[in-house]
């Protein structure tokens, strides 16, 4: 009996990129592929039913100049990133056909995974595939762990989270107030702030394009200075927020966005407070935590139950869509967590 093959569409990079990515910079193409792993193998054959847009794969972009914790892409070969996916065809004693898992996969709609010992099965099917993209994936675990784990938050303490209406920053804001803390977030348009308030129930939020003095912003939403800055964005934010922050005040640095797209990064001139207000400022990444996953999940999906955390996503349909999604993310264009529906289930 003959093997099933299919056309599959992939998104491809064309070059490394200098500067702000175009769609251009991403291919759609296609190619031949049997439904079927490989005689011998221990791999696992993928239908790929979400894909997720996030900010770190900006890097991955860019000609290597220096090692990171995750490899850069190859151009002309098919980019990768978080999925959400369905098993066709196994040859890993862990996984059968039919089981929903979550991790790193191709941005196409099949990918024959040779290393699947690194994918999550999927526990829990009562809410939205989708949210294993984001607050049950690797966003959600990265607020988790930057807000829980890396800021030491405290009742009653101050917090700012920059980039508030994300992926990552709706749900740090979200545990701050579930630990009884004051938050203030910022984000780009006014319909993110009125997000920011009305839906995830921050204190306060504003939109930073409108202020012309980011000094004066946090001074007039943190008189008294600010004990946690969640920072997802870097550069004259980052320089403001120092002039504010609290003496043994925290700062969780997450990511910088500003800068991810500049060829020439912005200088930051108030880094000596670190010393004299006595500040932990501290880089962290997921995948440095994945052993907190299990608890994660657990307290998660009871705190989606309970309806004590919401969720935002803003879902593009088809593979053919997804170069647009994520270049979309590096001009503010999304609301909420950025994900690409490629096939239902």
């Amino acid at each position: 009996m003959s093997t099933e093959k299919v056309k599959n569409k992939r998104i491809t990079l064309k070059d490394y990129v200098t500067g702000y990515p175009k769609e251009e910079d991403l291919l759609l193409g296609s190619s031949d592929l049997e439904l079927k792993v490989p005689t011998g193998s221990n791999a696992v054959l993928l239908k790929n039913l979400y894909l997720s847009c996030d900010p770190y794969m900006r890097g991955k972009m860019s000609k290597p100049l220096v090692k990171s914790y995750t490899d850069a892409f190859t151009p002309g070969s098919v980019i990768t990133g978080y999925g959400v996916g369905k098993v066709v065809d196994s040859a890993h004693p862990n996984f059968q056909a039919g089981d929903l898992v979550w991790g790193i996969t191709g941005w196409e709609e099949y990918t024959l995974i040779k290393a699947p010992e690194f994918l999550v099965k999927i526990k829990y099917t009562d809410v939205p595939l989708s949210y294993y993209t984001g607050i049950l994936g690797m966003p959600g675990l990265t607020a988790y762990v930057g807000f829980n784990v890396i800021s030491s938050p405290k009742k009653g303490e101050t917090v700012y989270v920059s980039a508030a209406s994300g992926a990552v920053g709706q749900l740090v804001g979200q545990f701050a107030k579930l630990m009884g803390c004051y938050v203030v977030g910022s984000a780009g348009s006014q319909e993110k702030v009125d997000l920011l308030k009305s839906k995830f129930g921050f204190d306060e939020a504003f939109n930073y394009k409108e202020e012309h003095d980011l000094n004066a912003a946090l001074k007039r939403y943190f008189p008294d200075g600010i004990d946690i800055y969640f920072e997802n964005v870097g550069g004259p934010m980052l320089d403001a927020v120092l002039l504010n922050m609290r003496n043994h005040g925290r700062i969780a640095v997450c990511g910088m966005i500003s800068q991810y797209n500049l060829t020439e990064k912005d200088s930051v001139h108030n880094l000596f407070l670190i010393i004299s207000k006595r500040i932990r400022m501290e880089g962290f990444i997921e995948p440095d935590h994945k052993h907190l996953y299990p608890q994660f999940l657990e307290l998660v999906i009871q705190y989606i139950r309970e309806g004590k955390l919401v969720y935002v996503e803003d879902i593009a349909e088809g593979i053919e869509n997804a170069p647009a999604a994520l270049i979309g993310l590096f001009s503010g264009r999304n609301v909420g967590k950025q994900v690409v529906l490629i096939a239902h289930e």
